[in-house]
C-alpha cells in the first residue's frame, strides 16, 4: 500500500522580508497631518521689575460670548466690522506722534501703533470656530496695515515678504536683506494680540 504524502509546507522565511518591505513603503508614502496652530509670543519666565501702566484707551478689549456675538469697546458689532474697527484703532495716532498713522487722531483712542493692545476674552463655552475666526481678523487688522507700510516703503506687501523670508529655500543672502524690511514694518505696527482669562457664563 502506497504511504500517503504529508501537507505540502509553505516556506515562511520570507514573510519577514515582506512585512518589513511593507512597513518601509506605508512610512513613506503616508502623510501625516499636522495643525497649524497659532503664532502668539509667550510671557517670560520672569515677571519684570517695574510694573507697567497702561492707559485704558490705549487697550481695545474684544469680547466673545457662548452665542457669537462679539462686543468690541462695549459696542455690540457684527463679525465682519470688527477688522476695520481694530484697524481704526491701531491706526488712529491719537498723540500725534505716529508720522505714518491715517487714523483720526481721536485723543480718546490709542496714542500710538506701539503702545496699542488689543485684549481679547472669550466665554468657555464660545464655540471654537468663532474663536479662530475672530483670531484671523484681529491678525488681519494687523496684516492689513503692514502691507500699506510695506507697500509705501518697499512697494510690496508685508505678508508676501515676511512668507518669502521664512521659506526654508530663500537663500541666505536674501533673507538677511528682507529680515531687515520684515522688522522694519513690525516696528511700525507691532502686534500686542493678548487673551484675558476665559469667563464662565451663569
Amino acid at each position: 500500500m502506497a504511504r500517503r504524502a504529508g501537507a505540502p509546507e509553505v516556506n515562511a522565511g520570507s514573510m519577514a522580508d515582506i512585512a518589513f518591505l511593507l512597513l518601509i513603503f506605508f512610512l513613506v508614502t503616508t502623510t501625516i497631518e499636522t495643525d497649524a496652530g497659532l503664532d502668539r509670543m509667550l510671557p517670560p519666565i520672569e515677571p519684570p521689575d517695574t510694573d507697567v501702566v497702561i492707559k485704558q484707551k490705549n487697550i481695545f478689549q474684544v469680547n466673545i460670548n457662548k452665542n457669537g456675538q462679539l462686543l468690541a469697546d462695549e459696542e455690540l458689532i457684527d463679525l465682519k466690522n470688527l477688522r476695520a474697527k481694530a484697524m481704526e484703532f491701531l491706526d488712529n495716532g491719537g498723540d500725534g506722534t505716529c508720522s505714518y498713522c491715517k487714523g483720526r487722531k481721536n485723543a480718546e483712542s490709542s496714542d500710538n501703533p506701539s503702545k496699542a493692545i488689543i485684549s481679547l476674552k472669550n466665554d468657555r463655552e464660545t464655540k471654537y470656530g468663532t474663536y479662530i475666526t475672530v483670531q484671523n481678523e484681529l491678525v488681519g487688522a494687523y496684516n492689513d496695515l503692514r502691507n500699506r507700510e510695506s507697500q509705501r516703503l518697499f512697494g510690496r506687501d508685508f505678508t508676501d515678504m515676511e512668507a518669502e523670508y521664512l521659506n526654508p529655500e530663500t537663500s541666505s543672502s536674501l533673507k538677511d536683506e528682507l529680515k531687515e524690511k520684515v522688522k522694519s514694518i513690525q516696528d511700525l505696527f507691532p502686534q500686542k494680540l493678548s487673551e484675558a482669562e476665559t469667563s464662565t457664563s451663569n
